[in-house]
């Protein structure tokens, strides 16, 4: 069997950003599903990438899916990695999983050494954008556990993503997040995520004060880039440290765990380098005692599906993302999307993935740039 064509689809959900789907067909009429990263502004740039090492699948067998991720890495890029290589990268790695679990008539966690679990646990996000008060976050994670979901995320913090925040933000964030726990009761996860935007000062004083709520755990609370501040981080707090959305492959990964920077590690399938390097990125977290909790800022379809495979093959597996915007544009596009019943999704059972697009529907919704966003200025930035 020879891959005849990698083609590449863009989808605009109507919020936030498009979605990138791979699809690979081979000669052998089977066909396979796969989904990269994107952020708005830059999905141009990962469509790119996609189309450019997608040139140099065709004609190879599917099945060679890690001698290709290699030279893919060796040859084409030259050993210089980037979020649009990794993310093209990851969708092709996905759909080539797809076929061969077609090809074999077996899941791909299967292929991988099978599952360790029969179902997978999400957090709901994406509830929480556009809220302006403390009882706004209240009355919309109400919403949320009342929809089935025993763990959300969020970000309490308002305002740009900048090191240093106001006193007036500190507080702010501390009436957001105990209203929130005021609304679901204690025995509601709340797994709180500030996007890699704090100074160690910060990050430290505000998990003290969030304490007390007990959130599940304490999501990038600086950049990774600085292996020895996170790790300092980790080392003053009580919560639990998760950082990983922003790294790479295997080779990222390392530094985290020389450093006991994390707790928690959060790779994502669209963006880490696929379904067998997040698999492998776990397994090196293992014996560092290290959980993984899987980023997933794609769509509820394929990236999705590829998420809960590499997971039910985790022993080190806790909790993974569902964006509950996405979903209604996932069931038009994915008839078998995975859905969650009472915080768990249970593993699919069809070969490959699991699921399929409808590419009609896939064309009613062709992805759009965005217009542009009112990035700020001098005259924005505060003292």
């Amino acid at each position: 069997m020879k891959v005849t064509s990698v083609k590449c689809i863009t989808v605009h959900p109507g919020w936030r950003k498009n979605w990138i789907f791979v699809k690979i067909e081979t000669d052998a009429g089977i066909h396979g599903w796969g989904e990269a990263y994107s952020q708005y502004d830059r999905d141009p740039s990962v469509v790119a990438h996609v189309e450019q090492l997608g040139r140099y699948l065709v004609g190879r067998d599917p099945f060679q899916i890690k001698h290709f991720t290699q030279i893919a890495f060796d040859d084409y890029a030259a050993r210089r990695g980037s979020l649009e290589f990794y993310s093209a990268l990851s969708g092709i790695e996905a759909a080539m999983w797809d076929v061969v679990g077609k090809a074999t008539g077996q899941p791909v966690y299967n292929l991988l050494g099978g599952p360790v679990r029969d179902k997978i646990k999400v957090y709901a996000n994406g509830w929480y954008y556009k809220m302006t008060g403390a009882d706004d976050y209240a009355r919309a994670a109400q919403r949320v556990v009342q929809q089935g979901f025993t763990a959300i995320k969020m970000d309490p913090i308002s305002g740009p993503w900048r090191n240093y925040i106001t006193r007036e933000q500190a507080n702010y964030s501390v009436r957001v997040l105990k209203a929130v726990r005021d609304a679901v009761g204690p025995d509601v996860e709340i797994l709180l995520d500030l996007h890699r935007r704090l100074s160690p000062m910060h990050a430290i004083e505000l998990a003290d004060r969030y304490a007390e709520f007990n959130p599940y755990y304490f999501e990038e609370p600086c950049m990774w880039e600085n292996v020895e501040a996170l790790a300092d981080i980790k080392d003053k707090v009580k919560l639990p440290v998760v950082t990983g959305e922003a790294i790479y492959a295997k080779a990222g990964f390392r530094p985290i765990f020389q450093h006991n920077a994390a707790d928690i590690i959060n790779p994502d399938v669209a963006s880490c380098g696929g379904i067998l390097e997040l698999k492998e990125i776990a397994a090196m977290a293992e014996p560092y005692y290290v959980a993984v909790s899987p980023h997933n800022y794609n769509s509820t379809t394929v990236a999705l599906a590829a998420t809960v495979h590499a997971s039910a093959m985790m022993p080190n597996f806790v909790i993974t993302e569902y964006f509950l915007p996405f979903v209604e544009l996932g069931l038009e596009c994915c008839p078998g999307m995975l859905q969650p019943k009472d915080g768990y999704i249970d593993l699919p059972t069809a070969p490959g993935l699991g699921i399929d697009l409808d590419e009609e529907a896939l064309a009613r919704h062709p992805g759009q740039q965005f217009p542009l966003r009112d990035l700020r200025r001098i005259g924005d930035e505060g003292p």
